[in-house]
């Protein structure tokens, strides 16, 4: 007699599939999305609180002075150009609160993915489920960002959407990086200077606030090699109504490279810190 087939479906009775690379994914997932519903007013203020309140100061505070002085920057007015640089400062913000602390807990203080390697899961699974939701989030907070930001007039084209995908596209450029020096790093000390020497640096001088052609040469370059910058000329163009800025390729080409190559190292770095 012939042993039973295994059931496509994991959910009835008798011998199972074993599990597929989605179905391990998927399951680490939804772990960290119930964890993230339960937690939401811890996160709710800095991800949907906090950018509109500096929309609205630097929009209408210091924009009122910049568009009675100057016209705007460009022609554009003040809330119209600082919207889009705002909302990826604030990405990149979100990007490395999640990818800092809350990785060294489940490395370090938890040791939660040391446990989630116990069940039939792989490092790889870990992290793309990790990131598959830590990516879920930023684009529903850049989502309510766009909306918010067209309520109060800083958005002329439905392009500004678009700006969506490119917060993602940021956000990964800064995660999969970071998720390797969470990996490498031995006490929490490290974080607090990439946030006063990285994070901040990064808001003020990568065309969030006014063009990076304002700045000395040497600063045009380091901005350049950055990833903020980059983002933020993506998403300038979808907000001002042009689905691509000049020179788009390079822009993702850059943000394609940062996410890549934090993702081959930080899959490295965690397989060594957790299969030793």
């Amino acid at each position: 007699m012939s042993a039973p087939r295994p059931q496509l479906s994991r959910l009835t009775e008798g011998p199972r599939r074993p599990l597929t690379r989605l179905d391990r994914v998927l399951g680490v997932a939804g772990y960290f999305a119930t964890v993230s519903l339960r937690t939401w007013r811890s996160w709710v203020v800095s991800r949907f609180v906090q950018p509109v309140f500096f929309v609205l100061a630097m929009g209408f505070g210091v924009g009122g002075l910049v568009d009675r002085s100057s016209g705007g920057v460009g022609g554009v007015p003040y809330l119209s150009y600082v919207a889009p640089g705002l909302l990826m400062a604030s990405v990149m913000q979100w990007a490395t609160s999640e990818s800092t602390w809350p990785v060294m807990t489940l490395l370090k203080w938890n040791q939660l993915y040391v446990a989630m390697l116990a069940a039939p899961n792989r490092v790889g699974d870990l992290i793309l489920g990790h990131w598959l939701v830590i990516c879920t989030g930023i684009a529903g907070g850049a989502a309510v960002f766009v909306g918010v930001t067209g309520a109060l007039g800083a958005v002329v084209s439905w392009w500004s959407l678009l700006a969506i995908l490119w917060a993602v596209l940021l956000a990964l450029a800064f995660i999969t990086p970071l998720f390797w020096v969470a990996s490498v790093a031995t006490n929490e000390e490290h974080f607090s200077t990439i946030f006063r020497l990285v994070v901040t640096p990064l808001m003020l001088f990568s065309g969030t606030f006014f063009p990076i052609s304002q700045l000395p040469t040497v600063l045009q370059v380091i901005a350049w090699a950055t990833p903020l910058s980059h983002g933020t000329e993506l998403a300038r163009a979808a907000f001002l109504g042009a689905p691509l800025p000049p020179g788009w390729a390079g822009h993702v080409t850059v943000l394609v490279l940062y996410a890549v190559a934090g993702a081959v190292f930080a899959r490295r770095a965690l397989a060594r810190r957790l299969e030793t």
